[in-house]
């Protein structure tokens, strides 16, 4: 989740949706905002850009997170510690707020590339890609863990 819902978290659904179908793994992904600037636009052109240039097909509708929905997730995302507190503080109860964590792996936000030029939009999709090659590679391990016991 991000602060509008059309550059980082659509950016970082679509690369979760990729390196799930590489890995063979089947994950239901959403992205949202925090915010809700942005409802019903498509994600910022030059997130679209920058991500099409890495072969991500980055798509959808802005939306705003319902913190009744947050219940329903086994796992959410932040791409950033102002994001992640937020959630934090919407979060119906502790054991939801246990599912909540960072969407970098060493914890670091996502720069949010809103205001910013064609190369800051790059360097998102440059973090992003990473970073949800290695949630699904972690996501995979803990399914494969689980199926063995």
């Amino acid at each position: 989740m991000c602060l509008g819902n059309i550059c980082r978290s659509p950016a970082a659904e679509a690369a979760i949706r990729r390196a799930a179908a590489v890995a063979g793994l089947d994950l239901e992904v959403e992205s949202a905002g925090t915010g809700d600037w942005h409802l019903g636009s498509p994600p910022h052109p030059m997130s679209q850009a920058a991500g099409a240039e890495a072969g991500l097909d980055i798509a959808g509708v802005a939306r705003k997170v319902d913190p009744r929905e947050l219940s329903g997730f086994d796992l959410i995302v932040a791409m950033d510690r102002s994001n992640y507190d937020d959630l934090r503080a919407m979060a119906p109860s502790s054991e939801v707020r246990e599912r909540i964590r960072m969407f970098r792996p060493d914890g670091g936000d996502v720069p949010d590339p809103y205001y910013g030029t064609e190369a800051d939009y790059r360097r998102m999709i440059e973090i992003v890609i990473p970073a949800a090659e290695e949630l699904v590679a972690e996501l995979a391990a803990a399914r494969s863990e689980g199926s063995s016991t």
